[in-house]
């Protein structure tokens, strides 16, 4: 088989983010033709068809994903190299540290943590994308080449997924909340909403009879706490959600068997040896938590 050219992955990305080949020679600044042209040759040079033509644009086929998935982080390695290498002559650390992170930690962890890698590494720019944190959530976008680190809930009786690194970074509990002065809020209705967590969690949730059917699913821990503060319900939320409840919520602790998330983050390992994601992890690492959050046991 003939390599894959560098311009021809990055064709191959393009087609797939735009879902067409003439959203991709307009992102690209090719001809619809020349870009036709470029994924014909990628198909014959893999051996297999990775783009499905229709009226409707071009849709990757299952073979498609996995080279776009490839591709994405050949090309990004590529971009390490260099900057890598520009580094190891000025003794700087430069280049794009691509982050996904669910909401809670994105604005209550990662803001201090930024700020101490941005004072040591001034060259390095961080683009931090908010991925809720359900199915595959963050680990899922550094599987599929989107991101160099993602902050994800880890479930400490299993391996990280494949093909991925991961590491500890804090613990949280759970808690109830309510509308403030309700005099039985276990008897609420429940405001659920979805995200990943921990086997320990899920056994814990299971094992609660008092716990209703959701009255209201949502998709955001904000929206989720100012449903409550309107007095529709009761939920149960990790204590990072909770930092800055709003007014008329109330917080009640489930004890001392509430039930916890282990939160950490996942990388590549090829990417675990770059400069840039090893000074991440570091401040990681070190980073003061806010309250309601436990340094990771190991």
């Amino acid at each position: 088989m003939t390599d894959l050219a560098p311009h021809e992955l990055r064709i191959l990305v393009a087609v797939d983010r735009g879902r067409s080949f003439t959203a991709a020679a307009e992102a690209l600044g090719m001809s619809q033709s020349a870009v036709s042209h470029a994924v014909r040759t990628c198909e014959r040079k893999v051996g297999a068809v990775l783009f499905e033509r229709g009226r409707h644009g071009a849709r990757a086929t299952p073979a498609g994903e996995r080279a776009v998935v490839h591709a994405r982080h050949i090309l990004h390695l590529l971009e390490t190299l260099a900057a890598e290498a520009r580094g190891a002559e000025s003794g700087t650390v430069t280049g794009t540290l691509r982050i996904a992170a669910f909401r809670s930690a994105a604005a209550h962890v990662l803001p201090a943590v930024l700020a101490r890698l941005a004072a040591r590494h001034p060259g390095l720019v961080p683009r931090v994308r908010i991925v809720r944190e359900v199915g595959r959530g963050t680990a899922g976008e550094v599987a599929d080449g989107r991101a160099d680190l993602g902050i994800a809930t880890l479930d400490a009786s299993a391996a990280p997924p494949p093909g991925l690194v991961s590491g500890r970074l804090f613990e949280e509990s759970y808690a109830l909340v309510h509308p403030a002065g309700h005099a039985r809020p276990h008897g609420l209705p429940l405001v659920d909403w979805d995200e990943n967590c921990g086997s320990y969690t899920r056994d814990w949730w299971s094992r609660q009879d008092w716990i209703p059917a959701a009255r209201v699913n949502v998709e955001d821990d904000i929206a989720t706490l100012s449903m409550v503060a309107q007095g529709l319900g009761m939920s149960i939320v990790p204590r990072s959600a909770l930092i800055g409840v709003p007014p008329g919520v109330a917080v009640t602790d489930l004890g001392p068997q509430a039930p916890t998330r282990l939160v950490g983050y996942v990388t590549t390992p090829e990417l675990a040896r770059a400069v840039g994601v090893r000074a991440l992890i570091r401040e990681l690492r070190s980073a003061v938590l806010p309250p309601g959050l436990e340094p990771a046991r190991a």
